[in-house]
Parts: C-alpha cells; structure tokens; sequence
C-alpha cells in the first residue's frame, strides 16, 4: 500500500502544554535516557538529558553571605503626602512621597541574618527587612531589620563580626562563646545583645514585625536643604515575639513557619500592612545629646524627635516563582532616588558598596536586567557586554555605534538637574578613630528597664544559659557591661552566673543551652533496626 507522502515531512506533533527543551525542541521522551539496549551502557550524545541535567548541577547561584534564608513578596507603597501636619516637600523631592494616595510597586524581602538558606525560622537572630520601591525616578532599596538598631557602628568590624556569628570554621557549628568573645570585646553591641537574648531576637513570624532602615540617612528638598532621616516600619497587625522554649516546640513541627505564614495569609486575602513613619532631626552633630546620631548603635528618642507618618505598604501578592524572584531579588543601601541622600554613617558607608558589590558577585554584572530587579521606566546606559547580558539599554534613535558619553553624534546626554544639589561642607583630617560620645551602655539600660517581666527573665536566663559555658573572662566582660547598663541587669545576671552549673558546652545555637544534649539523646531514643 502505497504511503501517504504529506507525513513524510511530519514532525512531532506539539501542543501549548507540550515540555521541549531550551532550544525549543519537543520531547517526546523524558523518562529515559539512550542506551544500547535497555540496560546500558549510555550515548554521549544524550542531548536532551545533557541539556536538562547540566542545566540542573546549575540551577542555585551562590547564596548571599548573610540574610541566606528568606521569604518575599509584592504590593505597593500608598503615601500620605505628609509627615506629620507638614507637606512632605518641606523634607524632601523625592516623587515617592508627594501627591496623597499615590501607590508605589514595591517587593519585599524578609530574612534571617546568619545562618544558610535552609536554616530554620526560628532561630535567635535579626531579621531582614528590604523593601524595592519601583518608583517614577527609578528604583529606591530601603534595606534594614526587624530591629532598629545594630551591633556596630563602623563598617571595617562586619566581617569580623559575621565570622564571630556563623558557625566554627572547624565543627560547623555555631558557638555561643565565639558570639560573646566578639561582643564582650566590642561594648556597643551591648544594646543589640540586650535585644537579641529577649523575646525581641526571635518574632513570631515576619508579618508581625517591625523594620527600620537602622542608619541614618538625609532628605533633601527642591532648595537643596536637607535633614537627617531615620525609617521605621510598623505592623498594623500588631507585634508578636517567641520565648526560646516555644521557638523550639515550633521548630519541631516546621522550620519554615514563617514563609508558610506570609504565603498563606497572602493566598488568603489577608494582606499585611506596615505604616512608615520617620524621624526628622536638623542635620548637624546635636551636641546637645549623649550619643552622635549617626551612631547606629543608638535609638533617637522619640520625646524629642517625633514618629512621623508617611505612607503604608500592603502586600497582596505572592511570588509566582520562589527563585526568579525572592532568590534573585537584589538590594543595595546605595540605590536612592532624587531627593534621598546618604548621611555620613560609617556602616551605612560601607554598606552602600559591600550591598551592590554582592549582587554583581552572586547574580552577575548584569543583574538588574533580571525582571524583579529592573526599574519599571525607560533605562539607557552606555554599559556593555558582561555575563548574561539580556538586552542593549538603548534609548529610541540613539547612534548604535556611539557607547560612550559626551558625543555630537547621536549618543545619550545628560539630564537636567531642577531640584538644587545638596552640598554639605565638609571639613577635617583624615584619621581612624571612632567617634566621639559612645555611650555604650545607657540605651541598653533603658531598652532593659522597659522591657516587661516576662522579657527580662527570658532574657537574663538566655544570656545565663550561654553565658555560663563561656570563658571567665569572657563573663567578666558582659556581667560589667549590664551593671554599668543598670544596678537590676548587671546583678541578675551575675547572680545567674555564679549559681549556674557548668556542665555542658558553648557549642549551641544562640540561646538553646541544652542543644548540645542532642546527638545523645538521639543514640539514647533511636530504636535498633536490623540490616536488609
């Protein structure tokens, strides 16, 4: 019987839901991979298995050093047009405040500091908080944690610091002795290690948390006049924080509690909110305090400078792909907009390159060409080439022969500024040296003294629990450290301290004194089995 020759050229027959390869190829076999016979050996000509699982061994890029672990999504940020009774442009140009009602896109991405990306979420640690606004002048990242202030105030200490935090460079473990060998010889993380070793250094999940930008930062208005700035995000679903004891019972049903809660609450139409509000302080060095305001080890009180609404977020969206858009969303302390400007706080100096320089190490050179980092306008740049260049940022008509600036011939140009530039007089000798009125231990008093009961016994039998299997000398440090914060702290914890009994080990997760009794118990609780 003779064919019929319009099949002679048919090819596999492809519908919408058909799976091909990323060369567009149609699979029609993606159980097996060729063999000779069905037992093997394999061809090396395995195209479609060579593509798939290459592709695979590649398909995680390197985690980020710190703030591994987190959870994102998307809404969008409506301002008040104000802060407090003022026009906000009595502050600050930036469009993303002006005009009451306007909605900003903006991403956010929560996260633990630490420890890996599948580390869980119930750990004693700060949080991230970074939010993407997607602004009419291009991107604005306000990156910062749950908690409003930090355990250094200059930049060359962060690795340092880190390293003392993760865990030993030979157990792999993280160990309590190495976090306050670093923190008792650098008496402003006082503050911090006050909040972290409460209730406060573990929330009950990231919608019921507070954030803050942590440094200081300038607005600056149409006349080029500018102010210091401190940010703050408050949950209007109220904050909830966790004991150590119910941190662990949660733990032992899920290590992701927290990404489960955001995903769902979201899924469900309950939609988290935050209100920012900011404080506003003249900018100049306020000798009039006992602190230097630039000094992110410090709160500014807020009798003297106000909470100022301006705006609130609502997030009501999920990501549609946990990597394309959580994993790869990249943040940088130095991407401001027109109208916000970057203070002289050392850590957020140094932040501002360390942040950036990150994402062009683990995304690549050209990652805000990736979609959940690209602005939302019209961009055109003179960049060129660079791994996984995506597209040419070309403005319409430009020279294609012209990638450089200035030119007569039909390359981009310069925009025309409006807004007068800010220009601080800068004076001084070049020195390192820290800054003046530190102060280190007055705040954590404070933060001690307005704790509730509850919170300073859970605090002090945290800092006891580890603290206790701690070098002498290391203890020394820390119990002067809370009396010279307050009579009450400084006593409890050396009270504590003589009565504990050392008989464990340093080598625990932040705050779980008992860890260290596990490998044990496992051997003790498992039930033999039998080889098969």
């Amino acid at each position: 019987m003779a064919q019929d020759p319009s099949k002679n050229n048919q090819t596999n027959i492809e519908n919408e839901d058909t799976l091909t390869t990323r060369q567009g190829h149609p699979v029609t076999n993606n159980q097996s991979i060729r063999t000779v016979g069905n037992r093997g050996p394999a061809t090396l000509e395995n195209y479609d298995f060579i593509e798939k699982i290459s592709h695979f061994d590649r398909e995680k890029i390197p985690e980020r050093i710190v703030h591994a672990r987190g959870a994102g999504a998307h809404g969008y940020f409506e301002t008040y047009g104000t802060a407090g009774k003022d026009p906000i442009s009595k502050y600050t140009r930036a469009k993303v405040f002006q005009d009451k009602g306007k909605q900003t896109p903006v991403f956010v991405r929560f996260s633990t500091v630490v420890h890996g990306n599948h580390s869980p979420e119930t750990v004693r640690d700060p949080r991230g908080f970074a939010v993407k606004f997607y602004t009419e002048d291009g991107n604005w990242d306000l990156v910062g944690n749950n908690l409003k202030i930090f355990f250094i105030r200059d930049a060359m200490k962060f690795p340092d610091m880190i390293h003392a935090f993760r865990p030993d460079p030979v157990t792999n473990i993280q160990d309590s002795e190495r976090f306050f060998d670093f923190c008792s010889n650098s008496p402003e993380s006082f503050h911090m290690v006050t909040f972290i070793y409460s209730p406060w250094g573990i929330p009950a999940n990231y919608r019921m948390m507070q954030g803050s930008g942590v440094n200081t930062y300038r607005w600056v208005n149409k006349d080029g006049e500018a102010v210091l700035v401190k940010y703050h995000w408050e949950p209007k679903q109220g904050i909830k924080n966790l004991t150590t004891k119910e941190a662990n019972e949660i733990q032992a049903t899920n290590f992701n509690h927290a990404t489960q809660d955001l995903y769902d609450s979201i899924e469900q139409g309950d939609y988290p909110e935050w209100e920012l509000l900011v404080q506003i302080m003249s900018d100049d060095d306020h000798p009039e305090l006992d602190f230097d305001p630039l000094d992110d080890t410090k709160l500014w009180p807020n009798d003297q400078f106000p909470w100022l609404p301006v705006g609130k977020m609502v997030l009501n969206k999920n990501p549609e792909n946990y990597f394309t858009e959580v994993e790869q969303a990249s943040f940088g302390t130095g991407v401001l907009v027109d109208g916000l400007d970057f203070s002289d706080d050392k850590m957020l100096q140094g932040r501002t390159f360390s942040y950036s320089d990150t994402q062009r190490y683990r995304v690549g050179a050209n990652y805000l060409q990736v979609p959940i980092n690209a602005a939302k306008k019209r961009v055109a740049t003179n960049q060129e080439g660079g791994q996984l260049r995506q597209k040419i940022d070309k403005a319409p008509g430009q020279n294609p022969h012209v990638n450089y600036e200035p030119s007569i011939l039909g390359g981009l140009k310069e925009a025309e500024q409006v807004g007068l530039e800010h220009t601080p007089k800068v004076e001084g000798k070049l020195v390192r040296e820290s800054i003046d009125r530190q102060n280190n231990t007055k705040q954590a008093g404070e933060t001690y003294r307005m704790f509730e009961d509850w919170e300073k016994n859970e605090l002090i039998s945290n800092l006891v629990g580890d603290l206790a299997e701690c070098d002498q000398r290391i203890q020394d440090k820390m119990v002067a450290l809370a009396e010279e914060a307050d009579e009450e702290y400084g006593s409890r914890l050396r009270n504590g301290l003589a009565n504990a009994i050392k008989e464990g080990s340093s080598k625990n997760p932040l705050g779980n004194k008992d860890s260290e009794k596990a490998p044990e118990q496992a051997v003790e609780k498992g039930h033999n089995a039998d080889p098969y």
